[in-house]
């Protein structure tokens, strides 16, 4: 034969189609190759007649002939290339239609033999058996340095290129940015609405932040919910803080995922070489730091690394380390802080508020410690002990002869998401001997809203116990209003950052004023948090706003200023 070649069928890249390419192709010098001829390309097989081929190839079955017989358009085709004669058998993989390979005579009407053709079949099994091996091990090449879940490089594929980017920038005399991002919260989600739905939402995520980069960036999932940028086309460490800011920007909008509305947000932390390091080690250890570093200043943003993280790194790291244990080693304490009713002046409950005393580090506020005990899963065992306390504490006020008043007890979305909730709050209320009617649960707005029909579940339950729940921080999470009716609340706890600047901004003030008049239409309590001026306290009382929380009135205090407090105010009271 004078040429030899083999075709694979495709998807047209324009419309779809079937199309034909040429991959390989073997000619008699006598004959000029057409492996480079545009009409050997992409060519879909509706054009020039070529259906008849598809339909015939697809179904395992040879096509052949003298060209001088075939259709005209076929002819039309095979002229061009000096084609007289023409055999193509099918190479299939796995029984599935993967291409051709075909033989053409170029100087004479040759009618090919059965014998012929059963050459090229069995050729064309062989190919097809190559190519399914070939295939095989492109495929293990592929995932054993690809995430199977998010099709991103995996690590092992990021730790490859970044020493080859930091030897470029070296031999260039450029910079590059090596950035460390965290999705916020994930595992509660995750846990939450289970591994199917926390799966699609990494997938949707990693698809939006692959969007944000430019070409030659890279992107892995360095695994869980974690993600390593290598950026290694920049000028300033601007350019590094505008493709974090890209992609903190592209996780605002709502993933829509088998019926849940879910919102995720992330933290980022940049380290650049060469200022932060020069070895592939130091650049991830800088830019994990830096992420720690937004983790501890409320999420959802970036940072840079600055020499100064390191010492707070290692401060994290033996807060992380004592953190275990502390509550055997009864270095935990709880601060009461009272909610007022402003036009009777009485105190309506006393919120638990609590604080780690730790023996090197001194008094250490939630905000530290907290987010490192959702990481680490000791946000259970001290939530527990949070309650068991403060019920434990309000049933000694009541013995004592205190005036009966509720206890408001925060939970953290873990909490307020495990199974055993409800018995486990229903046992400490026995064991503690406290009465379901003086113990008030918060949550916050993003809670509540994580899963509706589980919040909605739970407040029910809690509703028949008897107990109150309010909703803490209000304002600041992803409200659905219309579902603030469907759950079984008593309380909405305006957030503080609307009350610093009142009644002077006149932003706060309007979404105060809106606030107060839908609690108060739903029929619920509403606190103020964060009253620290009379100025605060006249306008939240021009609004019917009858019950605050704020240094005006107190400061949280220890368990023993606390019953002092309790105790002056029923004297005064008498």
């Amino acid at each position: 034969v004078d040429r030899v070649y083999i075709y694979q069928t495709h998807p047209h890249p324009d419309t779809g189609q079937p199309a034909m390419s040429m991959r390989h192709e073997w000619t008699h010098e006598s004959v000029e190759p057409s492996i480079q001829q545009a009409h050997w390309q992409n060519q879909p097989y509706s054009t020039f007649g070529m259906t008849r081929w598809y339909e015939a190839l697809s179904r395992g079955t040879a096509v052949s002939g003298v060209v001088r017989e075939l259709p005209l358009a076929e002819q039309t085709l095979l002229d061009r290339d000096g084609i007289r004669s023409i055999l193509m058998v099918p190479i299939l993989i796995d029984e599935q239609f993967w291409g051709h390979i075909g033989f053409d005579d170029c100087h004479t009407d040759r009618r090919w033999t059965s014998n012929e053709e059963s050459i090229l079949v069995a050729m064309a099994a062989g190919i097809g058996g190559t190519l399914k091996r070939q295939q095989a091990e492109a495929t293990i090449r592929y995932q054993a340095c690809h995430d199977l879940l998010t099709n991103l490089p995996n690590r092992m594929l990021f730790n490859d290129r970044l020493p080859l980017a930091l030897a470029n920038a070296h031999r260039a005399g450029t910079m590059l940015a090596v950035l460390f991002l965290d999705l916020d919260r994930f595992k509660t989600i995750n846990d939450t609405l289970g591994h199917v739905i926390g799966d699609q939402l990494l997938q949707a995520v990693a698809q939006r932040l692959s969007d944000c980069l430019r070409e030659g960036d890279t992107i892995s999932r360095w695994g869980g919910d974690e993600f390593t940028l290598l950026l290694p086309q920049i000028s300033h460490a601007e350019d590094a803080a505008r493709v974090a800011q890209r992609m903190i920007e592209a996780l605002k909008p709502a993933f829509l995922l088998e019926g849940h509305e879910l919102y995720i947000s992330c933290s980022i932390g940049i380290a650049l070489y060469p200022r932060d390091g020069d070895d592939a080690q130091t650049l991830l250890k800088n830019a994990d730091a830096a992420l720690y570093r937004v983790k501890e200043h409320g999420r959802n943003s970036f940072q840079l690394y600055a020499p100064a993280i390191n010492s707070t790194a290692s401060e994290r790291l033996a807060l992380e380390s004592s953190l275990h244990g502390a509550v055997e080693r009864n270095e935990f304490v709880l601060h009461y802080q009272p909610q007022v009713d402003i036009y009777t002046w009485k105190v309506t409950r006393m919120e638990a508020l609590l604080r780690w005393q730790h023996p090197e580090f001194g008094l250490i506020a939630p905000r530290v410690f907290i987010p490192l005990a959702e990481e680490n899963g000791l946000i259970m065992t001290i939530g527990e002990w949070v309650l068991r306390t403060a019920c434990a504490q309000n049933k000694a006020w009541q013995d004592t002869g205190l005036p009966a008043l509720r206890i408001a007890v925060n939970l953290s979305a873990r909490q307020f998401q495990q199974p055993q909730l409800v018995q486990m709050i229903a046992a400490i209320l026995a064991e503690t001997q406290l009465d379901s009617s003086y113990l008030e649960l918060e949550i916050t707005e993003t809670t509540a809203m994580q899963n509706v029909v589980l919040t909605a579940s739970v407040l029910q339950e809690l509703h028949n116990m008897g107990i109150h729940v309010s909703i803490d921080d209000f304002g600041t999470g992803y409200s659905a209003l219309s579902y603030l009716k469907k759950f079984s609340l008593h309380t909405i706890k305006i957030d503080q950052s609307f009350v610093q600047e009142l009644p002077t901004d006149v932003n706060d003030s309007a979404i105060v004023q809106a606030m107060v008049t839908l609690g108060l239409g739903l029929n619920l309590n509403v606190v103020a948090e964060g009253v620290e001026t009379r100025e605060q306290l006249e306008y939240l009382r021009s609004l019917n706003c009858r019950e605050v929380q704020g240094y005006l009135f107190s400061r949280p205090l220890s368990t023993d200023a606390a019953t002092t407090f309790l105790r002056e105010q029923m004297i005064g009271d008498s």
